[in-house]
């Protein structure tokens, strides 16, 4: 531990360790690689009919899901972002390819809704992620 003068007062700030790091960064990719798997399946499965009592674009649901995929990351271990989002914007491309393969259709508009979300998702991981350092 250290101390730590800021303009206003002297905090005591523990570094960050390995051990934490890594622990942070599993749970981020854990987190990423089970929404992401959650993610394939409910796109690629076939189309159920719902009665939901109120109609809401699949691009909010595209949107939703990806901003859910990116978060934990840009929460926990922001690093891994500058490999998180290609795979992202990668995966929610090959989803539209796949999906006329499975009875579902292909929109372009569906992987903008997913770049959207994701931006969303670490946008506001990030801003959390502000907070929370600034807190502590």
């Amino acid at each position: 531990m250290q101390l730590m003068q800021t303009k206003r007062k002297i905090v005591l700030v523990r570094p960050a360790t390995s051990e934490s790091i890594s622990l942070r960064h599993g749970v981020a990719l854990v987190a990423t690689g089970a929404l992401a798997i959650a993610i394939v399946y409910l796109t690629l499965s076939p189309l159920q009919p719902t009665k939901l009592g109120g109609y809401v674009s699949d691009k909010a649901y595209h949107f939703i899901a990806f901003a859910a995929l990116a978060f934990p990351t840009a929460l926990l271990y922001a690093r891994s972002l500058v490999w998180i989002i290609p795979a992202a914007l990668l995966l929610g491309g090959i989803i539209e390819l796949v999906q006329p393969y499975v009875g579902r259709s292909r929109e372009g508009a569906d992987w903008i809704a997913d770049a959207f979300g994701i931006g969303f998702g670490v946008s506001i991981g990030l801003v959390i992620r502000k907070i929370i350092r600034k807190k502590n």
